[in-house]
């Protein structure tokens, strides 16, 4: 079984991913414009072959520079994690001639407003939208659906480029910030709770399903810098409205055709009991969510995602045995990290719950809280309850302060 996987070393993550590639028995065949001498080592032992190309963003060169690198050897699957390179995987796929899913198949998963399209024609509710390009459609979009809305970039990941608007002169105050952006989406608001369903599927049929709650919902938590954000898995899926959003899920997988790999989506519960879809992408959510996953069901999704694209089997057992909560921390102030108040406390009191602490150590710079929601470090929590994993998490959230300065 060979594997040509793109991008292998970045971002950081992309590592474990190949790591559960080689682990499950493929040779893997890294593309990625990381010069092989700075590949880290980490990474190294689970590479059986490895082509540098110039910019692992330009498709026409890096496809071109695939095919002649490859010569004849034989390839069984084309798989990228990282969501830009979702795209360049299945045009090499239907280059190559490996299977997979198709460009066209997971373009639904990648344009937001064809991905509302292709949902709703199977019956599934979704917000209100239209594609735009200028500025005049935005606003005519907006005028159509009535304030409050949503624009969003068509190919967006995250809340990057996200807007809430109220009204015209918020609008108006926001359509310079989306000038760089080619295309958007403007689209309804949906007032209600926000959560994730995600998957490792096999054939488009789910064989591991998770479900996460954002406290707050992303687009107060990206405009807030005081905020620390908070994402909680959840471990009962029998509630009903958890059901309701995973049925959802399920008739959002079959209308866009999903075929085998991760998948994220992202839905809203409304307070008359309606769910609503959001988007998904055909890849695994960001933001250490499958860490998260992993330390719910004591599992190596990793390794899991690898053994489906490979042999289409999944062997570790799918029970749920925790909540887990990442909390993200950002510093007050600007610079360096001077000081860390309340995480000695907090270790001392939930010492036995914490699966990782990551918090940027003093004399680190801070991040961009805009650029990144991991922000400046975060830590994982879990615990069967989930009342107790909602507290710790609160606690981490308020008591644990980070301080920075010039």
């Amino acid at each position: 079984m060979q594997v040509l996987f793109l991008s292998p070393a970045y971002p950081p993550e992309m590592i474990e991913y190949t790591r559960g590639l080689a682990e499950v028995g493929a040779r893997v065949l890294g593309v990625g414009d990381t010069p092989a001498h700075a590949l880290p080592e980490k990474v190294r032992p689970y590479l059986s072959d490895y082509l540098q190309v110039p910019s692992i963003m330009n498709e026409g060169d890096l496809i071109a520079r695939v095919k002649q690198w490859l010569g004849g050897r034989h390839v069984d699957r084309i798989e990228a994690q990282w969501e830009i390179l979702v795209l360049t995987a299945a045009r090499l796929r239907e280059q190559l001639g490996v299977a997979g899913m198709s460009y066209n198949t997971v373009l639904g998963f990648r344009d937001k407003q064809l991905m509302k399209e292709r949902v709703e024609r199977a019956g599934l509710r979704v917000p209100y939208a239209f594609r735009a390009s200028t500025e005049k459609d935005v606003i005519d979009a907006a005028h159509l659906i009535g304030f409050p809305i949503i624009i969003k970039p068509i190919a967006g990941a995250g809340s990057a480029d996200t807007y809430r608007i109220q009204n015209d002169e918020e609008l108006h105050r926001v359509l310079p910030a989306l000038r760089h952006v080619p295309e958007v989406s403007v689209e309804e608001f949906v007032d209600g709770e926000e959560f994730t369903f995600d998957t490792v599927c096999i054939d488009g049929e789910p064989v591991y399903m998770n479900v996460a709650q954002y406290l707050p919902r992303p687009l107060i938590a990206r405009t807030n810098e005081w905020i620390s954000p908070v994402i909680v898995t959840v471990s009962d899926l029998n509630q009903p409205k958890i059901r309701a959003g995973i049925e959802l899920g399920k008739g959002v997988l079959k209308a866009l055709g999903m075929g085998t790999g991760f998948t994220h989506m992202e839905w809203y519960y409304k307070p008359n009991g309606e769910v609503v879809f959001g988007e998904i992408g055909c890849r695994p959510g960001g933001a250490h969510l499958v860490d998260q996953m992993n330390y719910t069901s004591d599992i190596d999704l990793f390794r899991e995602w690898a053994r489906a694209v490979c042999h289409k089997h999944f062997s570790a057992p799918t029970r749920r045995l925790y909540n887990a909560a990442i909390i993200f921390k950002r510093a007050q102030g600007e610079g360096t990290i001077r000081a860390i108040h309340g995480l000695d406390a907090y270790k001392q009191r939930f010492g036995q719950w914490i699966c990782t602490e990551q918090l940027l150590p003093i004399g680190a710079h801070r991040r961009n809280w805009k650029q990144t929601l991991v922000s400046d470090g975060f830590l994982i929590v879990r615990h069967p309850r989930w009342e107790d994993a909602l507290h710790m998490a609160d606690i981490a959230a308020t008591d644990i302060q980070m301080y920075a300065s010039r």
